[in-house]
């Protein structure tokens, strides 16, 4: 569930689907409600990542619309890597999904090196693109330069501020209601669970695992309360709450996101050796806000608004990882004026395939749920919650905005029950503001056999697998033979563990060590799939 609207993600595994595709000719054949699709066609994959790993990939075709079987179909894109196991030790399939929605998830196959004591070999892990997403056929762009350079300033302080932004959202909306025609009227959470359900199928499952972080829990949550026969083992990392789909869900995010970018900016203090901007975080916070709003007369390089900037820092306040180089980028524009690092953590608008992600996230999000309407409710809201907790809330408010007058037809949200569920895995750090911790709780009360561990104190989101031994060796324990903690009574964790630790920038003083070192784990490519948006 991330917010960066022009982040783009690091391919160094690939995200196209080569040979091995199904031709768009491939029929399929419904049964009564239901559908069975055809064998998916294994080949090699675009990607030599995925093709060094012996990943194979292929397409699965399904129905457009699931209630007219024998109409129109679209292509999942697919990978798979076979698992190393013996035959005795082989536990089936496990599907991932790295969120969003709107994250391509189709080099999420690998996941299963990062496993630790080899757990993972014992599964056939499955990546895939959800329907609209990434190389799956066809896939939904708005508007490519719409995350745009010098944006109009996100808070809307005049009136005319907020008319461009009303505008703005409604154009995007519109573009897309042009550009997806009929795929926006199929593409909420419901429908891919009904693609899990016919990627389960055709690879001769009569169970699933699956590993989702984000809003790849909530999809989880979705599929384990229709589908409750068919869920095996289930691990879900930074837990949605099903209560606060999509619209309260976004106003629970800004205000974690503003008290962890204080988490921030005291770390950027304790380093005021090296960074050179503060050493306080009152004062660092000071420089960061003096920043934003001398950018809205005076861009930096004419490109880097206050807009920019704010979404440049934004994922400070989502995780740990990648605080050394935001802090260089802000280091380098206060004491130098040098804009050039800036320019790196912000993405250039255009690029092939930057549109699809936002695009995707709304056309979901959109229709899971009906959004207000009534822009008075989204000012009476941002407008409170601006005053005491400003980083990202009108940021998150535009980023949502499309909505208020999106094309496609909302939904009901599914009622989540996980009483028939099996025994799962829930983890969450607790400070996560992509995914509150309160969702952790309240997913853990749904689902009664449910175990969730808690990293203490951190501020990351959907950090699993990331060397943190307590966590990581929980999880491998569950794959590997289903042993979970023990549940304990009352509404709080069952394991604590330590969080993914902040970083210690080269060069610091050894008075500023942790006693914990940063830990080995996903590679940078890989973390960026996970919560993409």
């Amino acid at each position: 569930m991330r917010r960066i609207l022009a982040a783009t993600i690091a391919a160094s595994v690939g995200l196209l689907i080569g040979a091995g595709a199904i031709p768009a000719t491939a029929s399929a054949h419904g049964k009564g409600p239901g559908y069975t699709p055809p064998p998916i066609d294994w080949g090699k994959c675009a990607s030599a990542g995925l093709n060094a790993r012996g990943a194979e990939c292929g397409f699965l075709v399904v129905p457009l619309d699931y209630a007219k079987p024998k109409g129109a179909k679209i292509k999942i894109a697919v990978s798979r890597i076979k698992h190393k196991s013996s035959a005795a030790q082989y536990q089936g399939v496990m599907l991932t999904n790295p969120g969003g929605p709107g994250g391509s998830g189709l080099t999420l196959s690998v996941l299963g090196e990062y496993v630790p004591d080899n757990a993972g070999s014992y599964f056939d892990w499955i990546g895939f693109d959800p329907r609209g997403v990434g190389s799956s056929v066809p896939a939904l762009t708005c508007d490519v330069n719409y995350a745009g350079y010098n944006r109009p300033f996100y808070v809307p302080v005049t009136k005319q501020l907020e008319k461009t932004w009303l505008a703005k959202a409604k154009g995007y909306a519109k573009a897309c209601d042009k550009a997806g025609g009929a795929l926006l009227d199929h593409v909420k959470t419901t429908d891919t669970v009904a693609d899990m359900e016919s990627l389960r199928k055709a690879l001769g499952q009569k169970q699933i695992n699956y590993y989702g972080f984000s809003y790849g829990t909530y999809l989880g949550q979705v599929y384990a309360t229709l589908h409750p026969d068919k869920v095996r083992k289930f691990v879900w990392d930074g837990v949605v709450n099903p209560e606060r789909v999509w619209y309260d869900a976004n106003l629970d995010q800004d205000i974690q996101f503003d008290k962890n970018m204080d988490v921030y900016f005291a770390w950027v203090a304790k380093y005021d050796s090296i960074y050179h901007l503060g050493k306080t975080a009152k004062v660092v916070k000071q420089k960061y806000y003096s920043t934003l709003y001398s950018l809205i007369k005076k861009p930096a390089a004419g490109k880097i608004g206050p807009d920019e900037w704010n979404d440049i820092f934004s994922s400070a306040a989502y995780y740990v990882f990648g605080w050394e180089a935001t802090t260089e980028a802000f280091a380098a524009w206060v004491n130098d004026k040098d804009p050039s690092l800036l320019l790196e953590q912000y993405s250039e608008p255009g690029a092939a395939g930057s549109d699809n992600g936002y695009a995707m996230y709304l056309a979901v999000q959109c229709t899971d749920v009906k959004w207000p309407t009534n822009w008075s409710k989204w000012q009476r809201d941002n407008w409170k919650i601006y005053a005491k907790h400003p980083f990202m809330a009108w940021n998150n408010a535009w980023y949502n905005a499309p909505c208020i007058t999106w094309g496609a037809k909302p939904g009901k949200p599914v009622e989540i029950n996980g009483k028939k569920a099996p025994k799962m895995l829930l983890i969450a750090e607790t400070n996560d503001a992509a995914t509150p911790y309160s969702g952790a709780l309240e997913v853990r009360k749904r689902f009664p056999k449910s175990v969730l561990v808690e990293g203490v104190g951190g501020t990351t989101h959907s950090g699993s697998l990331n060397g943190i031994a307590c966590t990581d060796n929980i999880i491998a324990a569950y794959l590997a033979t289903g042993d979970l903690p023990d549940r304990v009574r009352g509404n709080r964790s069952d394991a604590q563990c330590d969080p993914v630790p902040q970083p210690v920038p080269a060069g610091a003083p050894a008075s500023t060590f942790s006693k914990r070192s940063a830990p080995a784990g996903l590679p940078a490519d890989i973390r960026a799939e996970i919560g993409v948006r």
